[in-house]
């Protein structure tokens, strides 16, 4: 729990000291102070010096490198009734991120520098964290030509058409030649839109049999991760897929992986806590790819534990409210999880020993940097000051009217969780802070 003195921590002007807690080195947490000054840390080390410093008494909670969403989509430009640069970020430090990777399905769609240039604008007039942006593969994600991904370069992070997945294999085999040779990785929504039935986010399962609906065959997602495995194979281009929610999608990966191929992939914390039989007909279950089938959810759990999936990833997707009240039939594809992730994940896996939290830290936190190349993921003298706080003991009910997303679409609605972020510090500053402290249950 913190200390109260935290309301005042964003006005030093010396040195911030974060101490009392347990901090996450090399894999493993060990008790030290954390000195930052001009947004670096300078110092880990017991009973560091408190003089010329705003002090932040964390009290055993743990600090840890700041967490990194490698796939979020935050609406601006082109959608700021769903969500934009200013709520996404405010969500995401609350979340405990202290960076995001933003998808390219906005208007206009980054396919280019010009097209590029006002998102680039919006993050740096409003974001409360680091923003990286995708750039997408195809000009306009229309699936028909290349992007110009040279002129992009220097600018994103990395290229996808999230949203739908490229259907032509010649042109992503293109695109893969051009990622590789710009040292940047594909980032693939993989979604055979041949298998699909009438555009069904529902899977192909016990929920779909039960209510008389047309099912997503998993086969849609795993054939086109078969394909672009393939295509890695001739390229060697790095090659990364986005939420994974099937087993085959996992065998296919541990498979590549084995054979040394540079492939690597995230899923999210619905595919991991969440099953079909668990489906109610409101749009906050819907999503694409569809929450899958228990033995589905099982092999995931399987293959975060034994280091076939590389990050969890939140899909963040904001929607209106309107376009979310349509319940399965007719709400748009999309939850939004910045704000729930930890919570969850924490309580779900790690309070209940399925997943070791050393582990869950290295997926939120480490891999997803070395993966897309960004800064940070170390508590260490020298890195920047991006930590995130973490309260074991905040037990609490998940309230999406609380949210500072503007999205409340979430499947755990009302759930009961027992951990939460308590701070998030980026850049050196303090961009968010729990105060809310008479809420715990």
């Amino acid at each position: 729990m913190l200390s109260e003195s935290i309301k005042i921590a964003g006005r030093y002007t010396m040195g911030l000291l974060l101490t009392g807690g347990s901090v996450f080195q090399n894999g493993a947490f060990h008790t030290a102070d954390v000195l930052i000054e001009n947004g670096r840390i300078v110092s880990v080390s017991p009973s560091l010096p408190r003089e010329h410093c705003s002090v932040i008494e964390v009290h055993d909670d743990f600090i840890v490198p700041g967490f990194v969403d490698v796939h979020v989509h935050l609406r601006e430009p082109g959608f700021s009734y769903k969500e934009t640069i200013a709520s996404g970020t405010a969500a995401a430090a609350a979340g405990g991120y202290t960076a995001v990777c933003a998808m390219p399905n906005l208007s206009p769609v980054p396919d280019g520098p010009e097209t590029l240039r006002p998102e680039l604008d919006a993050i740096a007039r409003d974001a409360l964290i680091h923003v990286y942006p995708f750039g997408s593969i195809t000009a306009g994600e229309r699936g028909q030509v290349l992007s110009d991904m040279e002129g992009m370069a220097a600018d994103v992070c990395g290229y996808s058409d999230d949203g739908r997945g490229v259907q032509s294999p010649e042109l992503m085999r293109a695109a893969m030649e051009r990622a590789r040779a710009l040292d940047k990785p594909i980032s693939a929504h993989c979604e055979d839109e041949s298998l699909l039935s009438g555009g069904w986010a529902v899977h192909d399962g016990t929920y779909a049999r039960a209510h008389g609906l047309p099912g997503n065959d998993p086969a849609s997602e795993w054939r086109q991760v078969e394909r672009d495995i393939g295509l890695v194979r001739r390229t060697g281009c790095r090659y990364h897929v986005c939420h994974i929610s099937t087993k085959e999608s996992a065998d296919l990966i541990r498979r590549a992986k084995a054979e040394g191929l540079p492939v690597t992939c995230e899923t999210a914390p619905h595919y991991l806590t969440l099953c079909d039989e668990e489906l109610e007909d409101d749009g906050r279950f819907k999503m694409n790819p569809p929450i899958r089938s228990a033995a589905d959810r099982d092999a995931l759990i399987d293959a975060l534990l034994d280091g076939t999936i590389d990050c969890i990833a939140t899909d963040h997707a904001p929607h209106s409210a309107e376009e979310k009240s349509r319940g399965l039939r007719g709400s748009l594809n999309g939850v939004v999880g910045l704000e729930t992730a930890f919570s969850v994940l924490y309580t779900q896996l790690v309070s209940t020993g399925v997943v070791p939290l050393e582990l869950l830290i290295d997926r939120l936190s480490v891999r997803p940097r070395r993966i897309f190349g960004l800064p940070g993921g170390a508590v260490e003298p020298g890195a920047p000051a991006d930590l995130t706080v973490l309260d074991r003991n905040r037990p609490h009910r998940i309230d999406s009217a609380r949210f500072r997303s503007m999205g409340r679409a979430t499947p755990f609605d009302g759930w009961t969780v027992c951990a939460a972020p308590a701070a998030t510090v980026c850049g050196g500053k303090l961009v968010y802070a729990d105060l809310h402290q008479e809420e715990r249950l």
